[in-house]
């Protein structure tokens, strides 16, 4: 008698919802972040009777997505944060424009109305049907995918694509949309073999090389005395930093970063150039004046990053290994990133070339706060060495907008064992709360989150997030009363600046210590207060708040404002020269 083959079989029914929660398991998600809703409750209620993901409630959607964001940078896994209809979902958009941007994957799960109730007058009906808007055009222009579910049994097929298209170069946001009904309703799924979640991200499928590519490339590298190289995020994204170290010593080469990349070379190794861009460091233009060679690693070298560079870049070589074309003229070699690099670095002699020598990347010279403010203030400068001084080297470092975010990127050097991250695609003003957060909880280790005072006004209530699920997140607000750099903008571009951009004194530490007493909380008076308030934080197991005053007029390293520096210095140094003389 012969066997027939057997057909799949089919497990009982289930939820779409609950069907959903399994296969994020499977993914490797272990964290679902997001704000509830009528719309989106049935997903959390699978979340919460399936036990494998965690499901984290943030006070607001937008520090939801960067939650994931944050998750998905620090673990390399996908991120995932959910939301219900209307304001909900609408709230999602500058989050999930930022991952977009910045290449980082997240899947939007946002609920809808029942079907049968849109294009009848629905509470929040973004159907596109009798004059309602369309959500899939909403969200479309910040997506790698986006679709509205409307069977359930093609969940099956939609979300896989979703996945993948979250998680292929490049990267981004997927956003399905989920009716109500849809959620509820039940499907059957064919059995299959059970399978251990992965580790981290899946396993990418890359374009082979271009073998011309890689041979011109490796052959311009060889002939090349002097090269700097300028490498970017998607070093950390690809897991690409040993491949790098390993290039750099072959060739000799200085290196620098862009600054949203501190993290992906050693900040202390002698071939470290400095930060590149308009919050770097000059010693990255003369290196890049006397190479032979620019090679970009991982980097497209977006405005920020070539900022004060593009008359140097247009006399020299430029080569770019990366998935994407860089902005500037260079010969590219596209495609996976640690195949390019490996592939490019074994064509390389094993022997390494010695480094010639160069400045380092020496901070640039900050005037400081007004001589009126420094016995009440702390100089941007003197706060960052506090931190640098307690940070731990297996932290990750999450850097908001602003002057605190030019002061960091360009004074504190990146721990050795984590992450430097700066939203550097849409830079949000409050990225860093929810991001610092969903760090914090997907790794379990300390996690500093760099604001200034108009950052937490915006999203710091998210510290209530810290303290509900025990984050451990060391929280430091750089409070200058002032929008800052808006005011200097205002003072140095438009002639004078504009009173609504300062504002009335806060005691920010005051007042979060009152809302959240278990919270462990220091108004910092000093530079030497605010250290060792952070060793205090480092110790404890929950979150931190730290808060130090700072100047609204100290002027940030931040090249736009270096010539007003340096009119800074020349004044200060005549009323000096005054004083003497009057004496």
């Amino acid at each position: 008698m012969t066997a027939t083959p057997s057909q799949p079989a089919e497990t009982p029914a289930v939820r779409v919802v609950d069907h959903l929660a399994g296969e994020l398991a499977r993914a490797g998600v272990t964290h679902l972040f997001g704000v509830g809703g009528a719309n989106i409750e049935d997903l959390y209620d699978a979340v919460h009777r399936g036990g494998a993901v965690r499901g984290i409630v943030a006070k607001h959607e937008f520090s939801a997505v960067t939650m994931a964001d944050g998750y998905a940078r620090t673990t390399r896994r996908l991120g995932v944060v959910a939301a219900t209809s209307g304001g909900g979902a609408m709230n999602l958009v500058p989050g999930l424009a930022e991952a977009y941007a910045s290449r980082v994957p997240v899947l939007a799960l946002v609920g809808q109305p029942p079907t049968g109730q849109e294009g009848h007058g629905a509470f929040q009906d973004s159907s596109g049907k009798a004059g309602s808007f369309d959500a899939r055009e909403v969200f479309a222009p910040v997506s790698r995918f986006c679709a509205r579910v409307d069977d359930a049994d093609s969940l099956t097929e939609v979300l896989p694509r979703a996945l993948a298209a979250a998680q292929a170069a490049p990267r981004g946001p997927a956003v399905l949309l989920l009716p109500k009904d849809v959620q509820q309703a039940r499907i059957q799924v064919p059995a299959r073999d059970a399978a251990p979640a992965p580790g981290g991200p899946s396993t990418e499928s890359a374009p082979r090389l271009d073998a011309a590519a890689v041979g011109a490339v490796s052959d311009a590298l060889r002939g090349a005395g002097r090269v700097l190289v300028i490498a970017g995020e998607d070093v950390a994204a690809h897991d690409a930093r040993a491949e790098l170290a390993e290039l750099a010593r072959r060739l000799g080469a200085w290196v620098a970063v862009t600054p949203d990349a501190k993290d992906v070379y050693d900040n202390r190794d002698p071939r470290f150039a400095g930060v590149a861009g308009v919050m770097g460091h000059a010693n990255v233009e003369d290196c890049l004046r006397r190479a032979d060679l620019c090679l970009l690693v991982g980097t497209r070298l977006q405005l920020l990053a070539r900022g004060g560079l593009d008359r140097a870049l247009g006399t020299t070589d430029v080569i770019c290994l990366g998935p994407e074309p860089p902005f500037v003229a260079a010969t590219a070699l596209s495609g996976n990133l640690r195949d390019a690099l490996r592939t490019v670095t074994g064509r390389l002699p094993s022997a390494p070339r010695p480094c010639p020598p160069h400045a380092g990347p020496l901070p640039t010279a900050m005037p400081g706060p007004p001589v009126a403010a420094r016995e009440r203030t702390v100089p941007l400068a003197e706060a960052v060495a506090a931190v640098e001084a307690a940070l731990p080297q297996d932290a990750h470092v999450f850097v908001d907008a602003g002057n605190t975010g030019a002061a960091a990127i360009h004074l504190l050097p990146a721990p050795r064992h984590g992450r430097f991250v700066v939203a550097a695609g849409m830079g949000g003003m409050g990225y860093t709360f929810g991001a610092g957060i969903g760090a914090a909880l997907a790794t379990g280790r300390r996690t500093y989150v760099l604001a200034g005072d108009g950052a937490f006004f915006m999203h710091g209530m998210e510290v209530h997030t810290a303290v509900e699920y025990d984050a451990p997140v060391t929280f430091v607000i750089f409070n200058n009363n002032a929008h800052a750099m808006c005011a200097l903008r205002e003072e140095f571009l438009q002639g004078g600046v504009r009173s609504d951009d300062l504002f009335a004194p806060t005691d920010l530490a005051a007042g979060v210590a009152t809302a959240f007493p278990s919270l462990q909380t220091t108004g910092a008076a000093d530079a030497a207060h605010l250290r060792t308030a952070l060793l205090r934080g480092n110790a404890g197991g929950g979150p931190a708040f730290v808060a130090v005053d700072c100047d609204p007029r100290e002027i940030p390293p931040f090249l736009p404002f270096q010539s007003f520096t340096e009119a800074a210095k020349s004044k200060e140094g005549s009323d000096e020269q005054a004083v003497v003389h009057v004496g």
